[in-house]
């Protein structure tokens, strides 16, 4: 028994030997405990910063002050700055009340309502390819006056244009006064059939059945013929020169009735669902400030313009005032369509677009807010339909969102960054390391 009592004891007092040298192994290894004046540089109430941020809200931390490379401070975070919700990862963000108001954050709730859309796109005034017309005569001779002279004047249809001499018109006027006379004489059929054959030469010319009536009645060839206006426009172009020459076709005039232009705009290719003839349409010219001209969508055209990626959208518009000049630039505003459908909409400074998804910050209560992910539709003049995500009522915030966005992105490097064994040195080289270790989530 006396053995055994020994032998225990032995045992224990070489246990305690043991434990002895490994705790003052490890007392030499971590070196010399903090003085009384080290202890003293912090005073026991102050806040100990958990991290540092970085000034320009960019998801970078330190565990250590330091600069950016434009100098500036990094920025404190202290413990009571988090949420038990943000760290637990519940996706939740949580604001002190005051810095809410210090940074401004504003807050509207998403609504139903009919998106104020309109499709702006740039335009050009052109003439009305329907009036179209041009002078070219179809004989050949000289002009020999010139009764409208000028390119812009407006002319009536049968106006007198210019008056002409033609050998091979005077040659046909002689033929028709002969077949006439032998009409007139002859028994046969023969002499009203070369009536007939020179009476069409004459309408295939150019002269219309005055100027026939009128040639029978003097017996005498006309030594010069008159061109007329065929329709009402306006002289566009003219090459007409008084005593020039002019062959069989040549185009003399180019006539356009003004009174109904054409407006040429061209829509992006994202739009082009949005079109439909007779669609209400509105022009702005600069030329005329705060007037607005009304017109209709007359036609959209089947091809898309590869270099720009646009179609062309024609616009009819009255221009009975001759206001509206071929060449005028303007702005074209078409009324999109579903203008009067209603949608869920959101101001679109409250949508966040971080390049992969859109996603928007819901406010469930004072400084508490969500980052919730949704699906945007179209958008208006100053708001965006929202297809999914998001429920009306809720409250999303269109003030300030960008830095509640980059205060939730340091959540989650604070997150990270915290995951990882803190080195007892704390040396700068270790700090960077572990500062550009997380600051890219």
């Amino acid at each position: 028994m006396n053995t055994i009592a020994r032998t225990v004891a032995t045992l224990a007092l070489f246990g305690a030997g043991i434990l002895s040298g490994m705790w003052i192994d490890h007392r030499s290894d971590r070196g010399p405990s903090a003085s009384p004046e080290q202890a003293a540089t912090v005073p026991s109430g102050a806040r100990q910063p958990l991290y540092y941020r970085n000034p320009m809200g960019l998801p970078d931390v330190s565990p250590v002050p330091k600069k950016d490379n434009m100098g500036m401070d990094y920025i404190p975070v202290y413990a009571d700055d988090l949420t038990d919700e943000a760290s637990a990862g519940h996706g939740l963000l949580r604001i002190p009340p005051a810095r809410v108001q210090k940074i401004g954050v504003r807050s509207e709730a998403a609504a139903l309502g009919a998106l104020d859309r309109a499709l702006l796109a740039p335009g050009v005034i052109e003439a009305d390819e329907r009036t179209l017309g041009t002078v070219a005569p179809r004989f050949a001779g000289w002009i020999d006056t010139l009764h409208v002279a000028e390119t812009g004047r407006t002319v009536r249809r049968g106006e007198l244009l210019f008056t002409a001499y033609s050998p091979e018109l005077l040659t046909a006027q002689q033929e028709y006064l002969i077949a006439h006379d032998a009409a007139r004489s002859g028994s046969d059929g023969f002499g009203a059939q070369l009536l007939r054959t020179a009476r069409a030469r004459l309408l295939n010319a150019g002269f219309d059945a005055a100027q026939i009536g009128a040639l029978e009645r003097s017996g005498e060839p006309l030594a010069t013929v008159g061109v007329h206006a065929p329709a009402d426009g306006t002289v566009l172009a003219k090459t007409a020169v008084a005593g020039a020459r002019f062959a069989s076709g040549e185009t003399l005039y180019s006539l356009a009735d003004l009174r109904t232009v054409w407006v040429i705009a061209n829509v992006h290719e994202h739009d082009l669902g949005e079109l439909r003839r007779g669609q209400p349409a509105r022009l702005r010219i600069d030329g005329f400030p705060g007037e607005v001209f009304a017109g209709s969508v007359d036609f959209v055209y089947p091809t898309l313009d590869q270099a720009t990626r646009t179609a062309r959208v024609r616009i009819a518009l009255p221009n009975e005032e001759l206001r509206l000049r071929p060449g005028m630039f303007g702005r074209v505003e078409l009324q999109a369509s579903g203008a009067n459908e209603r949608v869920l909409l959101v101001p679109d400074s409250a949508l966040i677009d971080s390049g992969l998804r859109q996603l928007v910050l819901v406010e469930h209560a004072e400084g508490v807010f969500e980052p919730r992910v949704v699906v945007p539709g179209r958008r208006g003049a100053a708001h965006v339909e929202i297809l999914s995500g998001l429920a009306a009522g809720e409250r999303v915030v269109v003030r300030a969102n960008f830095l509640l966005d980059a205060e939730s992105n340091l959540r989650a490097a604070l997150a990270g960054f915290s995951a990882a064994p803190a080195d007892a040195d704390g040396s700068d080289a270790e700090a960077g390391s572990h500062a550009h270790g997380h600051g890219g989530h």
